[in-house]
């Protein structure tokens, strides 16, 4: 399986059936995206939340590409009306699609859509396909229950945010590492606007001074995973 990272919280899975899911697709306006919506392709987009800088291109590219939205009952119900094919879900529940499973956890935040529209409940997503489990924790800051996710799966890769002001801060990412016990943690949600202006590589250090693995993606990368 591949996972590649556009900035911002916005990556690209392409499952060993090649099957392609966007998460968090913000791509046009976001400006340290090295690609535009209309050079990506999905058969799934899933989606931590509503807020415009996570929702993003959700809609050309899932009427361009015939996607199917992957997201908590409220926004599954906004996108529907908007013509896209959709999945609902919620957090707690969890479901087998062709390409693995995917789990949606609580997320400390809020979600409304660029419009004004009630979005339901901010999400973290763990997709587990090809024998691993990635977790996107979303926009969130740090909870004690993420020990109970580190419990309840081996977790591969943990996408987390670090950039602060609206999410965690680094010390709290590092925290949330140690709670979950990833194999690797890759940090998201940072330098995409002054606001969220954070240093990876502290985290990185920080985190290999207590013996967990970071990958810092450059924007646009591709791992194997």
């Amino acid at each position: 399986m591949k996972l590649r990272y556009f900035s911002h919280s916005a990556f690209q899975m392409t499952t060993d059936n090649g099957k392609v899911i966007l998460i968090d697709p913000f791509l046009d306006n976001n400006p340290t995206s090295p690609v535009k919506s209309d050079s990506v392709k999905a058969d799934y987009i899933i989606l931590s939340h509503a807020h415009g800088d996570h929702l993003g291109d959700t809609v050309k590219i899932a009427k361009r590409c015939s996607s199917t939205a992957i997201c908590v009952d409220e926004l599954a119900n906004y996108l529907e009306a908007k013509g896209l094919n959709v999945h609902n879900m919620h957090i707690g529940g969890s479901y087998g699609f062709d390409f693995g499973r995917v789990k949606f956890t609580i997320a400390h935040h809020g979600s409304k859509t660029p419009d004004g529209e009630y979005a339901g409940e901010p999400a973290g997503i763990i997709i587990s396909s090809g024998g691993k489990n990635i977790y996107h924790a979303g926009d969130t800051g740090l909870f004690y229950d993420m020990k109970l996710i580190g419990e309840r799966y081996k977790i591969d890769y943990m996408l987390l945010p670090i950039g602060d002001n609206y999410t965690m801060d680094i010390y709290d990412a590092v925290k949330a590492v140690e709670y979950v016990n990833p194999a690797v943690a890759v940090p998201m949600h940072y330098n995409t606007f002054p606001v969220i202006k954070a240093d990876p590589n502290v985290f990185k250090q920080k985190l290999e001074a207590l013996g967990k693995k970071c990958k810092v993606m450059q924007y646009g990368e591709e791992i194997e995973v």
